[in-house]
């Protein structure tokens, strides 16, 4: 049986805990309502620019495939996964998820003889997955540097893509994140990028009447890359409030944990200090007795 003493260190160190968790689960909500009114404004943005280029998409003359980024290079063989992630983890499954969710992607990938190679963007998506797709991981990009999402890292993120695009390193590419629906609710999301999965448009769409100047495959070819820079942008910005989303309920769960060991706790070292009192007063009255 622990010692009073024992039992005393033990409450005050989860105490101690529970004041931590406390705060870091404020902190996280205070974030979480930036990160989401971020996130949603640039759902509208980035949807409408999709709709807008496959309206253009559906306009191009019959036999005209387009521009590379929307057609792809015709084979499936090689395959480029963007998995972001967070550079912290103390934020439930949020992490795990998304690389759950790319690994199996790759597993299923090798197994039907596909080349596999990733960029992995936060520091705990590269930790995830390194030991077993260490050989397929050709670069790592940590957020340290980015306090706050910014465009100018995620036109950094798709320059990079494109570039090897060109290369001809890869022939498919699908980003890996996590989509916020709330603070409970955060969805492991595989979105592709190249070919560009654009929303179909019917041929009586009203945009589909309209002529282009320049041409359709113009604008696309102007377009797409900074399609691709709005995609990565708003998965950022879905990653970082679906982050402080999962660190706010997991560390609401570890503040209401801690309080329930306090109260466990504090009830054996009342049982015991009950005991020790009772014994002593045994002792005492067996003595009186005795003489």
């Amino acid at each position: 049986m622990a010692s009073l003493k024992d039992l005393r260190n033990r409450i005050t160190s989860v105490k101690g805990t529970q004041k931590i968790t406390k705060a870091m689960q404020m902190v996280a909500a205070a974030k979480l309502r930036r990160a989401q009114m971020a996130a949603e404004s640039a759902r509208p943005y980035a949807e409408k620019m999709s709709q807008v280029l496959g309206n253009l998409a559906a306009n191009l003359v019959g036999g005209v495939q387009g521009p590379r980024l929307l057609s792809g290079t015709g084979a499936e063989k090689t395959h480029l996964l963007i998995v972001c992630t967070a550079d912290r983890g103390l934020c439930g499954g949020f992490n795990s998820s998304i690389a759950r969710l790319a690994r199996d992607h790759a597993r299923r990938l090798m197994a039907e003889g596909k080349t596999v190679k990733m960029i992995t963007v936060g520091k705990k998506g590269y930790d995830l997955l390194r030991r077993q797709f260490r050989d397929e991981i050709i670069e790592n990009r940590d957020l340290r540097g980015n306090k706050a999402v910014d465009y100018e890292f995620a036109a950094e993120i798709a320059d990079s893509i494109i570039a090897r695009f060109d290369a001809g390193e890869f022939d498919v590419a699908t980003l890996f994140y996590s989509r916020f629906r709330s603070v409970i609710s955060q969805i492991p999301t595989a979105q592709k990028l190249i070919p560009a999965e654009l929303p179909v448009t019917g041929a009586s769409a009203p945009d589909a009447a309209l002529q282009f100047e320049p041409s359709e495959e113009a604008i696309l070819d102007t377009l797409l890359p900074r399609n691709l820079t709005v995609q990565v942008f708003r998965a950022l910005l879905e990653n970082a409030a679906s982050e402080q989303g999962a660190r706010t309920g997991a560390m609401d769960s570890a503040t209401r944990n801690a309080g329930e060991m306090i109260k466990k706790q504090t009830q054996i070292y009342n049982r015991t200090r009950q005991a020790m009192i009772t014994k002593e007063l045994i002792e005492i009255i067996s003595g009186a007795e005795a003489l």
